[in-house]
């Protein structure tokens, strides 16, 4: 492995591969935002506690702008928008529709899994965008290392805010539940 001081600067070629795991990249993302705008209003139909509904539906019209702004980082770096499915998105919206089933609808231990399954997708965009961003600073691409950081910054919040909900009453209300 490389450390930071032995790192010589990127090649033609290395570069290349690294535009190449950036384009990729970003048609992984799209379709996950994609999937996942169609997914958070099931997500918020399914919820019962009302603060939980305005953060889905909140997050969906978010995520409409993500799937924006990637349409146009495609375009300033000369690509079409393409969507690669995301294997990790997919299981992840598969486990908040198991999460639905196997809760009982009304209650806040639904709500509970519901957080939970969400903020698994939120920790992975955050992950995806954090990345995203640092490839695209290593390219040259500022403006759209800019974009990136942006949506990380508005993932970051919704994972914030689906904490300060969870500790708030949700978590504790469901153990009164039972």
């Amino acid at each position: 492995m490389k450390t930071k001081s032995s790192v010589k600067q990127v090649s033609e070629k290395d570069s290349s591969a690294l535009q190449e795991l950036f384009v990729d990249s970003l048609k992984d993302i799209y379709w996950a935002e994609k999937h996942l705008a169609k997914a958070l209003p099931k997500l918020a139909k399914a919820a019962t506690s009302d603060d939980l509904k305005a953060a889905f539906e909140l997050h969906t019209t978010e995520t409409e702008t993500h799937v924006e702004r990637l349409e146009q980082i495609f375009e300033l770096v000369g690509q079409k928008a393409v969507a690669k499915k995301c294997e990790a998105m997919e299981g992840l919206l598969k486990e908040s529709d198991s999460i639905k089933e196997d809760t009982e609808k009304g209650t806040l231990v639904r709500d509970c899994g519901l957080i939970l399954a969400a903020q698994k997708v939120e920790h992975y965009e955050i992950a995806s965008y954090g990345g995203l961003r640092t490839l695209a600073q290593k390219l040259g691409l500022d403006e759209v290392a800019g974009i990136l950081q942006t949506t990380l910054d508005e993932e970051g919040t919704t994972d914030k805010k689906l904490t300060e909900l969870a500790e708030s009453y949700v978590n504790e209300e469901a153990a009164q539940e039972d």
